[in-house]
Order: C-alpha cells, then structure tokens, then sequence
C-alpha cells in the first residue's frame, strides 16, 4: 500500500474489524520512514475523543498531521474532508450503497485536487460495473467519420449538437408527526447508520425530528439559540445528540441535504425543529457584526475577525473552544504572542465565548 501512494496525501484505509486497523496503523507506523507523530492513527467507534479529535484534525485542510487515518466502519460515510486523494480498500465492500458512500469520501473538491485514487486490495473495483453504479453501461459509439471541413465551436459547443440542460433536482418531501413538511435533496445514494443499523435519509431525519422536538433537548427555538450561542453548552448539545444516535458528521450530512452547506450546523436544527431557513454563515455574520465589535478593542477586534473569516470559510467547528489555542497559533505564530496581544488566556477565553452570544 505504501508503495501506490504519495505517503504526504491525506489517506483513508477500510480495514476489516477495529482490531484490523489497529493492526494496519501500527504496520503503517512501522513500516513509515521516520514517521512524525500521529502520522497514521486509527478512528473506529472505540476511539472515543481522542478518535474525534483525530478526525477533527484530518479534517482541518492547513494540517498535514494526521496523514493517514485507519477505520473499519466509522468513516464511510459524512466525513466531510475536502483534501482526501487516496482511499484505501482492504475489506470487501459487498453493498453498493456502502461503496458509494466510501467512493464519495473521495469525491470533494479542493484546491489543485484534480483527481483521487483508489487502490483497491479485495476486488471492489467490480462494484464499477454494475448497473446499480450509475445505470446500465453506456454502449461503446462506433467511430465518426470525419469531417470534410472543421467543426466550429461556439463557447465550447458544437453549433449543431448544443446541449440541453439538466433538469433541476427533484426533492423529496418529507412528512413530520406535527403536520410539518420539510424538503431535502432526491439522493437516493445518501445512507444513515442509525445506531448500527442502515435507515434512509428520510428515515433518519424523521427520527432527528421526533428527538429533537422533546423537551429535554430544547424546549423552543430561543432555548436552542441560547444553547448553541455557548461552545460549552454547544458541545454538551452536540454530545447528547451523539449519544442518542445522531454524530455531527450525520448533521453535516443532512446540511448537505437541505442545501446549507454554507450555513451552520445551528440552522439544522433549527429547520428540522421550527421549518426554519438555513442562512449563509456570512449573512450571519454581516447581520451580526456591529454587536460582535461594539465593546472590542482595536487588537481584539482583529483577533475576532479573523475567527469569524475562519468560521464563514470552515464552519461552526472553528469556534469550538478547543479550537481556540490552534486559532491563537495560527493567527500570531504563538500562544505567548497571542497573550501578549489580547491578555491572558483566560481573559482570551472569556471574550472568545461571550463574542459568539451576538453571532446568533
């Protein structure tokens, strides 16, 4: 495997078990020249927080540590890292919407990424050629004769076969126990796991809704707002949905669905809950600057900013309070320098929570 890779591209290997990729990940280590550390690590189901705190990292397209992450099952689907160019297969993958899934992880588009690869140990690639990959095989064409005379282009159309244009997508329009109707994307490779078990994504945002809309998550839509204005209770939120089933890579991927991939996972919720539209981070953003800066100095204000340019860019993850020590590095080179420019950490941290209280 090390031999059909750049060993500096971010990787994903499909192992058989978790024993299995802890196997792999070692041998991977092992067998590395002078491997940094958590160069490769293995992310399954009983990695815990350190297993999410790896794919956090993975995930952030500055790093380059982790490089190569093991799994069996975790990740094949909702992993939303754009720079991924190698996926690794060493278990078989039987189920074609499983392989869809695993292919997809591969497919985002990210600067200067012009392709990815699959290197491929167990025979998957057969998975390609059956019908239920992308309908029945197109037909070779016979060979066109050519023309007398050039054919002349016109913005990259042949003038006498231009092209019609898609269809819009159809959507699919999802009934809720309250009488409520929410519309998601038609993609009928889009597969959940839901406590082990493969459900729909209509099936899968049903179960959100009849969990979300209980009192002991929120008892109405200010609550939710109070929660999720907090990195704290944000992420005791996040855990709790977790626990009953729902990871923040299911959200994303129901993001995905609704068509908010530029908003925040907040609005999620919040359209799943009260029939609520998503809107862009940046809007969110813009609508909240003026009570953000009011009561900032002119170098906390700078700081600030460039959090929120991180969070319009990446997400909510970028205001995660754990983030905030890789936000002091990345925007003064240091922590000390960091303290020197904005005071204490704790000082630093107590602007960095309260300042997301006005973002939503």
């Amino acid at each position: 495997m090390l031999d059909s890779i750049n060993p500096k591209e971010k990787t994903l290997v499909f192992c058989a078990s978790i024993a299995h990729a802890g196997m792999v990940r070692d041998l991977i280590n092992q067998c590395s020249v002078n491997p940094p550390a958590d160069y490769c690590v293995r992310i399954t189901a009983k990695d815990g927080s350190i297993g999410d705190t790896h794919l956090r990292q993975f995930q952030d397209n500055e790093k380059t540590l982790p490089t190569i992450l093991t799994t069996s099952q975790k990740l094949s689907t909702g992993v939303d890292a754009l720079n991924i160019r190698n996926i690794v297969l060493m278990r078989p993958v039987n189920n074609m919407i499983e392989f869809k899934q695993i292919i997809g992880r591969g497919t985002r588009l990210f600067e200067d990424k012009f392709y990815f690869t699959v290197i491929d140990f167990v025979g998957a690639y057969v998975n390609f050629s059956d019908p239920e990959w992308d309908g029945e095989p197109i037909p070779e064409e016979e060979p066109r004769p050519k023309p007398d005379k050039p054919l002349v282009f016109v913005n990259e159309v042949i003038e006498d076969e231009k092209l019609e244009p898609k269809p819009p997508r159809k959507k699919i329009v999802i009934k809720l126990a309250d009488g409520k109707e929410l519309s998601i994307k038609s993609m009928s490779t889009n597969l959940f796991y839901f406590q082990g078990q493969p459900v729909s994504a209509e099936e899968f945002i049903k179960k959100l809704f009849n969990t979300i809309v209980v009192p002991s998550f929120f008892k109405n839509e200010d609550e939710l707002r109070r929660i999720w204005s907090s990195p704290i209770t944000r992420n005791e939120l996040l855990k709790k949905l977790e626990d009953n089933g729902f990871s923040k890579q299911d959200l994303k991927s129901v993001q995905s669905l609704i068509d908010a991939e530029n908003s925040d996972l907040f609005d999620v919720l919040e359209y799943i809950a009260y029939s609520k539209n998503p809107i862009p981070r940046e809007t969110r953003v813009a609508k909240a600057e003026d009570k953000i800066y009011s009561n900032l100095s002119d170098k906390q204000r700078e700081f600030i900013d460039f959090v929120l340019s991180r969070y319009v860019e990446g997400g909510v993850e970028e205001l995660d309070i754990h983030r905030l020590s890789d936000l002091l590095t990345l925007k003064y080179k240091a922590l000390y320098d960091g303290e020197k420019a904005l005071g204490s950490i704790d000082s630093i941290k107590d602007m960095f929570i309260n300042f997301q209280r006005h973002l939503y």
